[in-house]
């Protein structure tokens, strides 16, 4: 097997010891018969994944007894629209802190159900970075507090949760989900597609705290969209064999060392790229110092045709999906939890024979 140093955004790389046991039950699982993929999500051997995965995410983020968990489909997408579908009314306002694309994507959803609200915007430079606490400028009574935790197109990444006086966080955590702890007494909701860091695309999950779901205000919206439909119970016909797979995702993250590991591997990886990158003028990161983020590392050449350059030799050296997003353009080094410190490494040697030989 050869495989290559995958640096995609998404759906990114996942561990070898995981898609290693995903094959086996992929073509009989538990001697069963058949694949996992061919079982009924009514089966005692899905049902008993689906409780296990749910464990293991309750485990790894302390939720204790006071959150619901949900593997629903639609992507993140789908959650820009289900959320204030669910939560916010025509006479209400909800506060959405804009600092990228998918950001903006999200208020757009917003703005058909209720007022939004920006109490923050790095629109006008280009989304270079995260607020601080002190720049948030929050509406008087907002429902909920909506951010991007981390920002894939852009690059930059909220090192700590906003500040926002006990009035509920909503999170798009698609792309740092699990990379590192935090507190989820902030939280009202949390979600995230799962082909960045825990799985394969087809999966989304959602986490929701329970007195936050009991304020739903989910008249006139359709069964399949209430959040609550989905509680405590499998509704309709999840993608089985992709949580089948986030549970082995978990169950890998919680034997490497759990979040707080991930987070200190996660720095030690983005740190060796960020270095490189500041060693001189040659690399110039392509956001603000303060907010960059530990999972998308964007970065700029002196011209679009080193950029070319550096791609097409990158290439064949095994180094792969370093374009960055095409509304950008420029370097992206997609660097999850799943990325082995080795594919790090084997990139900054790659940049530095760059810079030397065209510097």
């Amino acid at each position: 097997m050869n495989r290559v140093h995958n640096f995609s955004a998404g759906p990114a790389i996942l561990p070898v010891e995981v898609l290693e046991k995903a094959t086996e039950g992929l073509l009989e699982y538990q001697n069963k018969g058949r694949s996992i993929a061919e079982m009924s999500h009514r089966s005692a051997e899905y049902e008993a994944i689906d409780q296990q995965a749910k464990t293991r995410l309750t485990e790894l983020l302390g939720l204790g007894d006071d959150f619901e968990i949900m593997f629903l489909q639609g992507g993140a997408s789908s959650q820009f629209m289900m959320t204030p579908y669910n939560f916010l009314r025509e006479d209400q306002t909800a506060d959405y802190i804009d600092t990228g694309r998918w950001s903006n994507k999200a208020i757009k959803e917003a703005k058909l159900f209720g007022n939004v609200h920006r109490p923050y915007s790095s629109s006008d430079t280009g989304y270079d970075r995260v607020p601080g606490d002190d720049e948030l400028e929050l509406s008087a009574n907002p429902v909920y507090v909506h951010f991007t935790s981390n920002n894939t197109v852009a690059g930059t990444q909220f090192a700590t949760d906003p500040e926002t006086n006990g009035v509920p966080l909503v999170c798009d955590a698609s792309s740092d989900f699990l990379s590192k702890p935090i507190d989820v007494s902030k939280y009202g909701i949390i979600y995230a597609g799962a082909q960045k860091n825990v799985g394969p695309a087809g999966v989304t999950i959602v986490i929701i705290r329970k007195d936050f779901l009991a304020q739903a205000d989910t008249e006139n919206v359709p069964t399949i969209l209430q959040y609550q439909t989905h509680a405590e119970k499998i509704f309709n016909t999840p993608p089985v064999f992709n949580v089948y797979m986030v549970n082995l995702v978990l169950e890998w993250i919680q034997e490497k060392g759990g979040l707080s590991y991930f987070k200190k591997y996660n720095q030690e990886k983005a740190a060796l790229v960020y270095d490189e990158i500041d060693r001189d003028d040659f690399y110039r990161g392509a956001v603000q110092k303060d907010s960059r983020s530990l999972m998308n590392v964007t970065f700029r050449l002196p011209s679009e045709e080193l950029e070319q350059q550096f791609l097409e030799e990158a290439e064949k050296i095994d180094l792969y999906t370093l374009k960055g997003h095409r509304s950008v353009g420029g370097i992206r080094a997609s660097i999850y939890n799943a990325c082995p410190r080795e594919s790090v490494e084997t990139l900054v040697n790659f940049m530095a024979d760059f810079r030397s030989n065209n510097g």
